[in-house]
């Protein structure tokens, strides 16, 4: 019992620490994408890009905001357009991996493969049949 009786943090003080920790993450998170978009930011020259880091760097919560208010329209417009252009890349790199369309190419890289002895005359007959059919 001796314990419990000197044990003297309220359950409200242990909400206002979990409080204060999600506000500081959320900080840290805001922060850190501000920086991101900094540094992703095409329309932005090097001199600007250097002048909002070190406004935000030295100056964090005013530069934060300041940021915010003048380019934070702007932010989810590049983040739309670098995820537009992440999921094209990856279409075209799955469209190039898988082969191509046309059934002339895949019977020439079938030849190829046959005549390199990667694949046996049989299995290019069967191969040939399902491309053709």
């Amino acid at each position: 019992m001796p314990l419990a009786s000197s044990y003297s943090y309220p359950l409200l003080g242990a909400f206002w620490t979990i409080l204060e920790i999600f506000l500081w993450v959320l900080w840290i998170w805001v922060l850190i994408y501000v920086f991101i978009d900094i540094f992703r930011s095409h329309d932005l020259s090097g001199w600007a890009k250097a002048l909002w880091f070190v406004f935000v760097l030295f100056i964090p919560l005013i530069g934060v905001l300041v940021y915010l208010i003048a380019r934070g329209g702007s932010m989810q417009e590049r983040a739309q357009q670098q995820a537009q252009q992440a999921d094209s890349d990856a279409r075209a790199y799955i469209q190039e991996a898988a082969g191509s369309g046309t059934p002339a190419d895949q019977l020439t890289k079938l030849a190829d493969l046959r005549d390199r002895g990667v694949i046996t005359a049989d299995e290019f007959q069967r191969e040939k049949a399902k491309i053709l059919a």
